[in-house]
């Protein structure tokens, strides 16, 4: 069965934006665990018993119900109280669970910067892939330099989904993807960058990356 590398980053603040909104808000942060890499195609298949190659690459092309399955199942495998519940077409995040899970997008941001404040925690061709790299697929993870919290790949290679809601009065129950991925332009891939898609959605650039940590009250979709 796969194993999970999640780091434990301290108690924290982060401020986010929405550009369309033109909205800036800051998000105080306890204590949580994040994944060191994205999940891979291995970890996926080992898992979740299918006839995935079983390379290091980043597992893409999961929608954000599919990711949601996955954390509960990876939780159920450790013996871990599953975040989340579906009941009636709806999940809900029942935040005091001990179980994996994906992170809030503050979160996602949190770690993505790692203590920085501009659009890259180093030189972008450093620390990520994207279009200027002329890839066709995603590359394995690690194999760029990590931000301070020894996160790999947070910018560039694949977007990564969190459990926040995009902007309902626009797109209602669109969810957030954070950090870029290998076909995207480099000015595009931000710390700060919003993206979000419909939880049935996939995509070959679209991923996810682990996080664990309990909070006091339950989150609804």
């Amino acid at each position: 069965m796969p194993t999970f590398d999640l780091r434990p980053l301290t108690a924290g603040q982060v401020e986010l934006h929405d550009a369309r909104r033109k909205r800036r808000w800051t998000v105080d942060l306890e204590p949580f665990e994040i994944g060191a890499i994205s999940v891979t195609t291995a970890q996926y298949g080992q898992l979740m018993g299918t006839s995935e190659t079983g390379s290091q690459a980043p597992l893409v092309d999961i929608n954000w119900l599919e990711a949601i399955k996955f954390c509960n199942a990876a939780s159920i495998n450790e013996g871990l109280a599953p975040a989340y519940i579906f009941e009636a077409g709806e999940v809900s995040w029942q935040t005091n669970a001990s179980g994996y899970r994906l992170p809030t997008e503050a979160e996602w941001e949190y770690a993505c910067r790692a203590g920085t404040v501009g659009p890259h925690y180093g030189s972008l061709d450093a620390i990520g892939w994207t279009a200027d790299d002329k890839l066709e697929n995603p590359k394995e993870v690690g194999q760029k330099l990590p931000n301070a919290f020894g996160l790999h790949d947070t910018l560039g290679n694949v977007w990564e989904w969190c459990w926040d809601l995009l902007d309902p009065a626009r797109y209602d129950d669109y969810r957030v993807f954070r950090g870029g991925g290998f076909a995207d332009k480099s000015w595009s891939v931000r710390a700060s960058t919003r993206r979000g898609g419909a939880p049935g959605m996939s995509h070959p650039d679209l991923g996810l990356r682990m996080a664990r940590g309990a909070f006091d009250e339950e989150q609804a979709a």
